[in-house]
């Protein structure tokens, strides 16, 4: 039986605040709203908490809080089975919170960074050891970058497979792309990291990312599946999943600990994304971005079904 792989995710922790109201108030006008809901979040600890129920063992390094949503962060992470010990716990800095209006059937979001801001790259040398351990490093841009830029650079080094989910989308350098094995933009995102129009054909953004330094890019397309090439390769696709949608907000974190577990298991490529869309695909039937996240014998079941 093959051992189950270790994975260290390094990024976000966010307590999610979710407002429902009838509508957005308009500047500086108080409105009644209807609900309200605590949802632990952060692209990094929605990412361990998916690796650690397909059921890889999983650490999270990442920082918190000294106070009651960085304690119930952790709590969440543990239920699951995630490895805590790597998260630094700040008693100066609040925990990351994402403040979440939902109206009108849209949504605005305000981020605080609170202790992320605060995982830097002095605490991956503290914890150098479980990067060492680990088969593969998955890694988000809700930390700073110069944390994520090292955290690569060091996974390479212990020659460790590196997966990078570059959100929220910003410019990154060559020095930290050409340290990553695995690179998972959306379309806006490989647009800005590509340097091109949002327009550009697929494959021309995805050349350019490859020339930049990255082994193989994977493109999420939403609801058509994804597409991918390798260095060398040609672009190929893998198409979605037609299932009772929910709630969305977890598609991308889902996509991105399935696509890391598939790899770690040492599956292909094309088994490897094929794996992570159906896990994004179940993930969406179900409320929330940590709540929706499969096992591995729920995905299995489901598609089963499926066929």
């Amino acid at each position: 039986m093959q051992q189950e792989p270790k994975i260290v995710v390094i990024g976000s922790l966010n307590m999610d605040l979710v407002v429902k109201a009838p509508r957005a108030p308009k500047r500086g006008e108080t409105i009644l709203g209807e609900e309200i809901h605590f949802i632990p979040g952060g692209k990094g600890a929605n990412q361990a908490i998916g690796l650690a129920r397909l059921g890889a063992e999983t650490t999270m390094i990442g920082a918190v809080g000294s106070d009651a949503f960085g304690a119930e962060l952790q709590e969440a992470l543990q239920r699951d089975g995630v490895n805590t010990s790597s998260i630094k716990v700040l008693a100066a800095q609040p925990t990351g919170v994402a403040s979440i209006l939902l109206a009108e059937g849209d949504n605005s979001i305000v981020v605080v960074p609170g202790a992320n801001a605060q995982c830097l790259p002095e605490d991956l040398k503290r914890f150098e050891a479980k990067i060492a351990e680990a088969d593969l490093v998955l890694l988000q841009l809700e930390i700073p970058l110069e944390t994520v830029e090292y955290a690569a650079e060091l996974a390479r080094r212990y020659g460790k497979i590196v997966l990078l989910n570059p959100a929220p989308a910003q410019t990154l350098s060559r020095d930290l792309l050409s340290n990553v094995d695995y690179l998972t933009p959306n379309r806006s995102e490989l647009a800005l990291i590509a340097g091109v129009a949002e327009d550009t054909p697929l494959d021309q953004g995805i050349e350019r990312v490859l020339e930049l330094g990255v082994s193989t890019c994977i493109t999420t397309l939403g609801a058509e599946g994804a597409a991918y090439r390798e260095r060398g390769g040609r672009l190929l696709r893998v198409p979605g999943h037609k299932v009772p949608v929910v709630d969305t907000t977890g598609a991308g974190d889902a996509f991105n600990a399935g696509l890391a577990y598939a790899l770690a298991r040492s599956q292909d490529i094309r088994e490897a994304v094929a794996f992570a869309g159906r896990v994004s695909a179940l993930a969406v039937t179900k409320f929330g971005a940590q709540g929706g996240m499969p096992r591995l014998n729920e995905v299995a079941e489901y598609f089963r079904e499926e066929r």
